[in-house]
């Protein structure tokens, strides 16, 4: 693979980085790659070869690529870090991924950036996002370089990331208004981000086990001129830990001397995380845990996610309390239409029998069980 023709520039009142990116050793076609993001937010030239090393390193590793060239210089603790995450893939893939070369330069010294003490995260609208920018609030002073001064919200992530499914910019534009009631109480700046990094590979085993932390630990890099610091929520606990694109192991190994990357809350389990969520008041109201991305609705109320959340929250005794779901009840026939044993998702639906033992909900209790019973 070579990443050739770094440029910056305005395009549409939005500024935009790009790279051209061609393979050599597949036939996947060339393709430009950007991010960008509104004009009133400055991307710097200084961002292009990290962000873009980052985000390409994975569909790389998966079309089988020998090498990755790019006539830049990087941060040695990101060449090193990019030499763990490889390791790593190599041993989860069971070989199939087999670590590559860096051709690029080495930077010797550091540039000197007017952004230190200044964090950012990536705000989904989802429990882990919401749960970690509350906890940053009750945990950091306004003065501490920790505390949150913008969230990311990612157009070309779950909306505009799969092709065939379209852009969905008004949906996009739809959560960023459900975001802003969120982040303007938290007094943080939300900051859409475009990219169509994705688009090298939608894969979707690949997206979700190995690519999807890399995309953001890349977008996160596009804005190092800004900050220094970016959080990425947990996908899952310490005890329910599995290859995941996101992971403690993973997303600290994207960070370079410009900008650290954390993995925060892994010792929280989702339903502790959705307690946090549900004791604050515009969380509660503006949680868009959804896929589906339907019409008028944050969230459709049927799919596995939707239902999922839906029975945390009536089990904390919460899901009428929230206007980011029509239902204010779950019934077991709500869970006829998925499985809950894909994806690792046993754990989030056993944490919750316990909960909806106490509050009487048997009948949801049986379900469950019933449904963690069944094979893939």
């Amino acid at each position: 693979m070579k990443i050739e023709d770094l440029q910056v520039k305005q395009e549409l009142n939005r500024n935009r980085i790009s790279v051209s990116v061609s393979w050599e050793d597949c036939d996947q076609p060339a393709k430009e790659v950007f991010i960008e993001t509104d004009s009133q937010y400055k991307l710097s030239a200084n961002s292009i070869p990290h962000a873009f090393l980052v985000g390409c390193l994975v569909p790389a590793l998966h079309f089988g690529e020998k090498r990755i060239k790019i006539d830049a210089d990087i941060s040695p603790d990101l060449l090193e870090g990019l030499e763990t995450i490889m390791a790593i893939m190599t041993i989860w893939s069971q070989g199939k991924y087999k670590p590559l070369t860096v051709e690029s330069g080495i930077q010797k010294t550091l540039q000197k950036r007017d952004n230190k003490g200044r964090a950012a995260m990536l705000y989904s609208g989802g429990i882990d996002s919401l749960a970690a920018l509350r906890l940053n609030r009750l945990h950091f002073g306004k003065d501490h370089p920790g505390y949150i001064r913008d969230c990311l919200f990612i157009h070309g992530f779950d909306i505009g990331g799969v092709v065939e499914r379209g852009m969905k910019y008004h949906v996009f534009d739809r959560a960023v208004d459900a975001m802003k009631n969120v982040t303007e109480d938290a007094d943080a700046i939300s900051i859409p981000a475009y990219t169509n990094i994705r688009h090298l590979c939608d894969n979707r085993d690949l997206w979700l086990n190995y690519f999807f932390g890399a995309v953001l630990s890349a977008v996160a890099h596009a804005f190092d001129n800004r900050i220094d610091l970016f959080y990425i929520a947990s996908s899952y606990d310490l005890n329910n830990l599995v290859p995941c694109g996101s992971h403690p192991l993973l997303d600290p190994e994207y960070s370079s001397s410009y900008l650290k990357i954390k993995h925060r809350d892994v010792a929280l389990t989702r339903m502790e995380k959705l307690k946090i969520v549900s004791e604050w008041g515009p969380g509660l109201q503006n949680m868009r845990v959804c896929l589906a991305n339907v019409q008028e609705r944050l969230n459709c109320g049927i799919c596995e996610k939707c239902v999922r959340t839906m029975t945390g929250l009536l089990a904390l005794n919460s899901l009428h309390k929230t206007q980011a779901f029509v239902e204010d009840d779950v019934t077991p026939e709500m869970f006829a239409g998925f499985k809950i044993t894909i994806r690792h998702r046993e754990p989030f639906y056993q944490e919750m029998i316990k909960p909806l033992q106490e509050i009487g909900r048997l009948d949801l209790v049986s379900t469950i069980e019933l449904k963690l019973a069944e094979k893939q």
